[in-house]
């Protein structure tokens, strides 16, 4: 029965794929509420995050404790993929120029008094 075989395999993989991705996605979103200030990015932007959390800092663990099976699933897979997310959140942050901007102008893109386009209108009075 190869069939048979292949088909529970299939489905072992895309469980796998779907835990990944869940908690994932759970470990970028605590990631962005502990990491202070304006996050970038919309909700693929944390799914991304989060994913890529979870494989940098769960692959991190497995590396230096090959003796230790790393899942997601477990409290330690948790707070790792947390910890990866977190790491990659700032660094994205550092890049992007929400921590330190090269002008020196201070911190974060939106440093200081925004600046308004919008044409001010001359005050209309009206007479009884």
């Amino acid at each position: 029965m190869p069939d048979a075989d292949l088909a529970q395999a299939a489905q072992q993989w895309a469980n796998h794929a779907l835990v990944w991705v869940g908690f994932g996605t759970l470990a970028g979103l605590l990631a962005k509420a502990i990491m202070p200030g304006r996050d970038p990015g919309g909700a693929v932007a944390t799914l991304a995050v989060g994913i890529g959390g979870a494989v940098v800092g769960c692959g991190i663990l497995a590396y230096f404790v090959p003796t230790y099976r790393v899942s997601p699933l477990t409290p330690v897979g948790f707070v790792v993929a947390t910890t990866g997310a977190f790491v990659l959140l700032f660094f994205f942050k550092l890049l992007a120029g929400y921590i330190i901007r090269e002008d020196g102008e201070g911190y974060g893109p939106h440093f200081g008094r925004r600046r308004s386009y919008r044409r001010r209108r001359a005050p209309v009075y009206y007479e009884d």
